[in-house]
């Protein structure tokens, strides 16, 4: 019981960190916008290949990252400190202007629009998992349990908020029409402000953990 519960609060840790930073609302009427001029058929391929790199890039920065990190000499707890800070920072900026957040990435998908292959670039990366959300996915994997049964909990947990992510953005990026006529722009900062007040939140609770990390190593 008490494994099921931990489990569901790895998942719920990662899935809200991951959501709010990935937006897929907020991603989902770039999207409509971007692809306005292409078929049925086309959308449809484009949202299902953008959900499938984007698991492939938080999913590789969250299991992958930290140890490329480890390999420069960054200490565990050196990373969830920084790592939170950055996650704060993102989630400050997000909060206090989402209005810049969105026109950047809005320009940044206007400039390939014709292109014939923007699934990737620039769809993927930056619009829908940019720097911010690499930051959140090492910061994630760097506050993995040091013992064996709360790893696997962790890696299902974790593992499974990245699909659960992926499969919101292939939905809203399916039905971002529906969604843009639904939500519209009001209610889509409405809902990426409250989603980066939650990220903030988180951020400072893995700074806060790292800093209680180096304290007790300097003490032990």
């Amino acid at each position: 019981m008490m494994w099921s519960v931990s489990l569901l609060q790895d998942f719920f840790l990662a899935f809200s960190a991951l959501f709010s930073i990935v937006n897929p609302f907020g991603g989902a009427l770039i999207f409509s916008q971007v692809t306005a001029d292409r078929t049925h058929g086309e959308r449809v391929l484009l949202s299902r290949k953008i959900a499938f790199y984007a698991a492939i890039v938080m999913l590789t920065s969250l299991w992958v990252g930290i140890y490329v990190l480890n390999f420069f000499g960054i200490s565990i707890s050196a990373l969830r400190l920084a790592g939170g800070m950055v996650v704060a920072a993102t989630a400050w900026q997000m909060l206090s202007a989402p209005e810049k957040h969105e026109e950047r990435k809005e320009n940044q998908a206007s400039e390939a629009t014709g292109s014939d292959e923007i699934a990737f670039f620039p769809l993927t990366m930056p619009v829908t998992t940019g720097p911010g959300t690499i930051s959140v996915a090492i910061a994630l994997g760097a506050s993995r349990p040091a013992t064996d049964a709360g790893l696997l909990r962790f890696i299902l947990g974790t593992t499974g908020a990245v699909m659960a992510v992926a499969l919101l953005v292939w939905l809203s990026y399916l039905w971002s029409d529906r969604l843009q006529g639904w939500l519209g722009s009001s209610r889509t900062r409405i809902v990426a402000r409250l989603a980066a007040f939650l990220l903030l939140c988180i951020g400072i609770q893995i700074s806060l953990t790292g800093a209680l990390d180096a304290l007790r190593s300097l003490h032990s």
